[in-house]
């Protein structure tokens, strides 16, 4: 029955009954003698008169509809000011809201706006919206003006997982602390870095990773007095990567091959190394055939130009082959190239000029402090020990090939002093491609700085080789003490070992499908290990209080990005969401009764006809 009293059907029909009444009409006019025929202002007068009562009446049975006013709720969240409520405002607290007794209290967003279905504004005041309200907030306008961020952290950027040995580094800025100073803290709380904030609040510091497994480095916040303003623990997941396969080709014996197998098999990297002494004779391990087969073996191929200019066209297609694979390529450039060679390196993307003499160059030292630099060097090992208060050794001075190296999307791999790259490399297929132009990076060694020297092949060997697929959760990064925290990419029968040893079993919601998470409230702050299978991943779970910086900034985020998408369909959520109500049916009833009684008088006067003679 509603269908057939629907606002369509009552239009059709009277627009139906419109027609029949103008076909009527033209039909008794057109039949009528001539000298009998109304005139024509009468004709179109009845004609409109139609469709005008048929629409009257139809604007009387379903009367236009208005959009309603939108009401304003306001919503107080953590850390929100009193000043910001005005008296008569309808205002809810969230749970961490300040607790005011004239403010009605809710446990969630959407708990608040079920309340009051008539709501279409929401106004946050305070630190912003939690993740839980954030899907409540999407059906609706939002309006935030985010307070000032607290003093101290605000951003932070580090690694989740590392390898072993690898030097890291860790980026954020701070609020309100400009020309103050930011330290980072290994593990046994000894410096390792420290630098100057910038002026818009922007630092970075690196350090390096000894030995394995969940670890804590710190990070000190100074002011421009060089006061202690805020400390912040840095989670990093130091683990045992899968060590990448390295094959050396030289084309000559010589101390910088020397060294550098020494440093692979020092750092544990599986090396096949072939060096040519002349007259078809090599050194090193058994020949193996450059070709599709043994290449992928390999994760990089580090190569010197004399290697370089004795592949054969197969054996250097083979090798490009396996670049797009994924296979990481280096070439060392020791020496000067003929144009041929100039011209399969441009055939990888780079550009060389010259190169056929060495300049002397000079690595960046380190403007770290005695005790900064030892704290990272290390004690040695037990051949060649150090002592803890030894004064770190001066860098030597090096020489590179005085050649000109470009790449339109080149990266570089090493800096000298001066900024001058003295590496570049580029992406080719799924594998990279990297020249370098260091030619004795030994003297580093020799003069007592291995561990730069192990610092320059372990950057460029981790930014050249294979990727390594590595099946990750997806886990929050800043997991919270007595917070959910969404841990994705978990099969049926995960745990959660926390850091007193309880496990705690995790049930999948079927509401996120291909994504699998399962939420977690953790009770206690530290390293938690989630099990899933024959998977395990660790994660950091900070206190409640800790690092307040970041909790704002993430809340300010969250809500900024929530009201700009709310902004940016304003009207469509106003025209979507505002309550329509009908506008009152008494004028319209009274004009279609005014109306049909105007058509009815004129229809049955003589106004407009023209009258036969007797």
């Amino acid at each position: 029955m509603s269908d057939l009293f629907s606002p369509t059907t009552t239009a059709v029909v009277l627009a139906l009954a419109a027609m029949l009444g103008i076909v009527r009409l033209l039909v008794r006019h057109l039949r009528a003698e001539p000298s009998q025929r109304s005139h024509a202002w009468r004709i179109a007068a009845l004609v409109i008169a139609q469709p005008l009562c048929a629409a009257l009446l139809y604007f009387a049975l379903w009367p236009p509809t208005v959009l309603g006013e939108a009401g304003t709720l306001v919503v107080v969240t953590a850390g929100a000011p009193r000043a910001q409520l005005a008296a008569g405002d309808a205002a809810v607290a969230l749970p961490e809201a300040p607790a005011w007794s004239d403010v009605e209290r809710a446990p969630d967003l959407a708990t608040a706006l079920r309340r009051r279905p008539g709501t279409q504004r929401v106004r946050v005041i305070g630190a912003g919206l939690e993740l839980r309200d954030l899907d409540a907030a999407s059906t609706i306008a939002i309006e935030f003006t985010p307070p000032p961020l607290p003093r101290g952290l605000v951003e932070l950027a580090a690694p989740a997982r590392i390898a072993a040995g690898d030097e890291f580094r860790i980026s954020g800025r701070a609020a309100q602390l400009a020309g103050g100073q930011v330290e980072l803290l290994d593990p046994a709380r000894r410096p390792v870095d420290r630098v100057a904030i910038a002026d818009d609040g922007r630092f970075m510091v690196t350090g390096t990773a000894r030995g394995t497994g969940g670890m804590r480095f710190r990070l000190r916040l100074h002011d421009e007095r060089k006061r202690v303003v805020e400390e912040a623990d840095v989670p990093l997941q130091v683990q045992e990567a899968a060590p990448p396969r390295v094959l050396v080709l030289a084309g000559a014996p010589g101390p910088e091959v020397k060294f550098l197998r020494r440093w692979l098999d020092d750092a544990g990297l599986p090396m096949h190394a072939q060096i040519a002494v002349g007259g078809g004779v090599q050194l090193g391990d058994a020949p193996i055939s450059l070709d599709a087969a043994s290449l992928s073996r390999f994760d990089l191929a580090i190569v010197d130009e004399r290697a370089w200019s004795a592949l054969g066209e197969g054996q250097r297609a083979a090798l490009e082959a396996a670049v797009r694979d994924g296979l990481g390529l280096l070439v060392r450039i020791t020496g000067p190239l003929s144009a041929g060679e100039r011209g399969r390196l441009r055939s990888l993307g780079f550009a060389l000029d010259g190169g056929r003499d060495s300049v002397p160059v000079k690595l960046a030292a380190g403007a770290r402090e005695d005790a900064m630099e030892r704290a990272r060097i290390g004690p040695g090992t037990q051949d060649a020990p150090r002592a803890h208060d030894a004064a770190p050794a001066e860098v030597p001075p090096l020489t590179r090939r005085d050649a000109r190296l470009s790449a339109s999307d080149g990266v570089a791999l090493l800096r000298d002093a001066d900024g001058t790259a003295l590496g570049l490399w580029r992406a080719h297929g799924r594998g990279r491609v990297g020249v370098w132009l260091l030619a004795d990076s030994f003297r580093l060694v020799l003069g007592g700085r291995d561990d730069l020297h192990a610092a320059l092949w372990s950057d460029a060997v981790s930014a050249l080789a294979r990727a390594q697929a590595a099946a990750e959760f997806d886990i929050d990064a800043d997991a919270r003490q007595d917070r959910r925290v969404a841990l994705c990419g978990v099969s049926d029968g995960a745990r959660v070992i926390t850091p007193d040893g309880a496990s705690h079993a995790l049930l999948r919601d079927p509401v996120t499908g291909a994504r699998a998470c399962a939420a977690f409230w953790p009770t206690s702050e530290g390293w938690h290990l989630l099990r899933s299978g024959d998977r395990t991943q660790a994660f950091f779970v900070r206190a409640t209080d800790a690092a307040p910086g970041l909790r704002a900034q993430a809340l300010r985020e969250a809500t900024l990005q929530r009201a700009a998408d709310s902004q940016r369909s304003m009207a469509q959520a106003d025209a979507a969401l505002a309550p329509c109500h009908p506008t009152a049916r008494w004028p319209w009833w009274l004009a279609w009764l005014l109306a049909s009684g105007a058509l009815w008088w004129l229809e049955r006067s003589r106004a407009g006809r023209r009258l036969s003679a007797a």
